[in-house]
């Protein structure tokens, strides 16, 4: 019965708007209630997802598949922006802990397969943030990069690094990192990403909603007031649409735009759906009360 209401109210949302993707059904994923409550990333290939806590606590892979789980971490602050190789090979995540009482982070990488682990950044009070290039995972750490090889190869970065710190951006290219704030400094910058062929960058502004502009900052393309943007592709975004009463948010949308402001909802009213993850032919998001559902897309 669930999934017919999804279906109906997807009919609904499609009426009167262009039509960028063609969805299928809507999903949900029953993840164990003992290992998280939130999507945390999705494979690129779509086959199995991270889940975690509403606080980022622990990292637990889940094969959409099969229903079988791998522990990843069970570290605080492992949850948050979880990076996952192109193969799907390797996960790279960040671990919290506490060091005479200041809060420190250091990045590890484990390959799933294998169980092997790496350190890439020790414990630090100036992680900005983190990514994976190819075979190699790359952390800004104080404004200088550090990379390590996940796979058969030399440790090697091309694409510019975004990152993160004290709410503004930063591109790190060529081993110089330089300040990005196309809106001014006044502004909080939240939910950066690189597009896949590294030419673009995709952002939240408080108060203002979701940006896309060039590496140097020229060329802002307003998107709307939407939050928690993910590239979907070079060319469209996926993102949520969510009010709240200040206390709890009471609706919310999953969406996708493409960049000439053309845009498509994709989930009903009854069910909050929270925080896009795109992958190959789907769509993962969580909603506030813990449950999981998947996108799937023709």
């Amino acid at each position: 019965m669930k999934k017919v209401l999804l279906a109906l109210a997807l009919c609904v949302s499609f009426s009167g708007m262009a039509q960028l993707v063609n969805v299928t059904s809507i999903d949900k994923v029953d993840i164990p209630e003992s290992a998280a409550n939130k999507v945390a990333a999705i494979s690129p290939q779509g086959d199995y997802i991270l889940v975690t806590t509403d606080y980022n606590y622990g990292l637990t892979k889940y094969d959409l598949s099969t229903g079988a789980t791998q522990v990843i971490s069970q570290s605080q602050g492992a949850g948050f922006n979880a990076q996952i190789s192109a193969d799907g090979q390797s996960v790279v995540y960040r671990e919290k802990s506490t060091k005479n009482n200041l809060q420190m982070t250091a990045v590890k990488s484990k390959n799933l397969a294998t169980g092997a682990e790496q350190q890439l950044v020790k414990p630090s009070r100036n992680v900005q943030g983190m990514a994976i290039d190819g075979n190699t995972a790359v952390a800004v750490n104080n404004g200088k990069v550090a990379k390590k090889a996940i796979a058969e190869g030399k440790a090697q970065v091309n694409a510019p690094v975004l990152s993160t710190k004290n709410f503004l951006m930063y591109i790190t290219k060529g081993g110089k990192t330089t300040e990005l704030a196309p809106l001014g400094k006044s502004y909080r910058y939240i939910w950066a990403s690189l597009s896949p062929d590294a030419s673009k960058v995709l952002f939240c502004c408080s108060g203002k909603g979701a940006y896309v502009c060039n590496l140097d900052g020229s060329g802002l393309v307003s998107l709307g007031n939407y939050r928690a943007p993910k590239w979907m592709g070079n060319d469209m975004v996926v993102a949520m649409d969510c009010r709240d009463n200040g206390e709890v948010f009471t609706s919310s949308e999953i969406l996708v735009l493409d960049l000439n402001g053309t845009k498509q909802v994709l989930t009903g009213d009854d069910v909050v759906a929270m925080y896009p993850l795109p992958a190959d032919g789907k769509i993962a998001f969580s909603t506030p009360t813990g449950e999981a559902y998947i996108i799937n897309l023709k």
